[in-house]
């Protein structure tokens, strides 16, 4: 059985004060969640703080991004071991607003898993095709290039530190969703996909989440497909009751 995964990425929001009341109001309505592997994902300036926050919670913590080296002359740029350093057990990678906003390539994708990995992190590497590729029928395509490209070189072995995150570019803040049966068709191909290139074992294992306007209102179908996960979640998850709510789909 793959334990889901309910990952809440708060992009670009909440100061060091508001993350840290955030996950405190997020642990006592989250305390008695079994079975759910709980991540939060705050800015790189509150991360030390909401470790501090969470110690002891069943809540584990995530970075937005990482550098591909461990240390030199790259200015503005986190390591993975410095994530690690900071209380993080996991690292978002290639998200689409990275791909779209700041030169994401699925070779510098892969080059973060690496490190991550190197590092200790889960990788939660996320794969999505925008509403033009949809449109025109190129969805299976960038996805297979995509994963492909992500996991280069990566073993079986590695593969047990890395979450694939499917997210639909176009279901990403707009309050559009993919039906439950478009979410499950392509989470689908994504677990032949690992199969053929690392195994039947290792794609019987890896966690495959949703990610795009992810509800209270529409996880639990989402969740009661086959292949689907669990979810990384946007806009919800910056409020605590909703967020828990998310978390605790199955009650």
């Amino acid at each position: 059985m793959r334990t889901p995964v309910i990952a809440g990425n708060w992009k670009l929001f909440k100061t060091i004060a508001e993350a840290t009341s955030l996950v405190n109001d997020l642990k006592p309505l989250v305390s008695g969640t079994a079975g759910v592997e709980i991540v939060v994902a705050p800015v790189f300036t509150a991360l030390s703080r909401v470790a501090e926050a969470s110690a002891g919670s069943n809540i584990r913590l995530a970075a937005q991004d990482c550098f591909w080296e461990e240390e030199g002359a790259f200015t503005g740029e986190v390591a993975p071991k410095l994530l690690k350093d900071a209380g993080c057990s996991h690292v978002i990678i290639g998200h689409s607003e990275r791909r779209q906003y700041f030169g994401e390539t699925d070779e510098s994708v892969n080059k973060k898993v690496k490190a991550a990995i190197g590092a200790g992190l889960t990788a939660i590497v996320c794969v999505g095709e925008t509403l033009a590729e949809r449109e025109a029928d190129k969805t299976f395509a960038v996805i297979e290039t995509q994963v492909r490209g992500g996991l280069a070189d990566i073993t079986a072995e590695s593969l047990k530190q890395v979450v694939i995150a499917y997210e639909p570019v176009w279901a990403i803040g707009t309050g559009k969703t993919a039906s439950d049966a478009q979410a499950q068709e392509v989470h689908a191909f994504i677990r032949c996909l690992v199969a053929k290139l690392l195994g039947q074992p290792s794609a019987d294992a890896v966690r495959i989440l949703y990610g795009g306007s992810v509800k209270p209102d529409n996880v639990k179908g989402l969740m009661a497909q086959a292949d689907i996960d669990g979810a990384l979640v946007g806009g919800a998850s910056l409020k605590a009751d909703s967020f828990a709510a998310i978390v605790n789909y199955a009650g």
